[in-house]
């Protein structure tokens, strides 16, 4: 009959020890991202609810130029942003449609709102569990939620991030495929608000026009 030597039963114990402390981290790592998930559940939810909303925004480019304005927007697709004086810049979206004009060069530049991540922000819902949806973080003031298609934008990718407790979106920030970051805080936000239609209204005659002479 073998008897276990003291040496045998502190490796016996040392290794359950690690277990205890393997099973307790994987349990916590669970609940975490349980919560976290619940989290970001509740706020994908609420954003669903949100069909329309209006107010002003500071916009910080890569180079860290910074500008503000007003914007619209209507969920599914549609947004406006009017940049306030000396920038002659306006963007639109019709929902099918992007365009950014500059009415000082009279110019017109059109994308396809399906190809810029734009479109998961304008989108009627953010399906947590979808494959768009890259990583979620929580903390205490922002929910940070990021989201990007691959196969539509590259390696193009939107963080919305959004009130902890409140559940609104305070901003999102574009990286583009050469990793630049456009960010846009929003602020004195109105929600269920009814636009004319005239406020999404993409000029197609002189998008065209000026595309013409390119």
């Amino acid at each position: 009959m073998q008897h276990s030597t003291p040496k045998d039963r502190r490796g016996k114990t040392v290794r359950a020890v690690l277990a205890t402390v393997v099973i307790a981290a994987t349990t916590l790592a669970m609940s975490v991202a349980s919560a976290t998930e619940d989290v970001a559940q509740k706020i994908a939810d609420h954003f669903s609810t949100v069909k329309t909303m209006t107010g002003e925004f500071v916009q910080f480019g890569p180079q860290g130029q910074q500008i503000g304005g007003k914007f619209f927007i209507e969920r599914p697709g549609k947004l406006r942003f009017n940049y306030e004086k000396p920038s002659p810049v306006r963007v639109i979206s019709d929902g099918k449609t992007v365009v950014i004009g500059n009415s000082k060069l009279k110019t017109w530049d059109i994308y396809p709102l399906s190809k810029t991540p734009l479109k998961l922000l304008l989108g009627q819902r953010i399906d947590i569990k979808g494959a768009t949806v890259k990583s979620v973080k929580v903390d205490s003031d922002l929910t940070t939620v990021t989201l990007g298609d691959r196969s539509i934008f590259g390696t193009s990718t939107i963080a919305m991030m959004f009130d902890t407790q409140t559940y609104d979106l305070r901003q999102w920030t574009i990286t583009d495929a050469q990793g630049k970051d456009t960010t846009v805080m929003i602020f004195n936000v109105q929600t269920g608000v009814t636009f004319a239609d005239s406020v999404f209204e993409v000029p197609y005659d002189e998008v065209h026009a000026s595309n013409e002479g390119r």
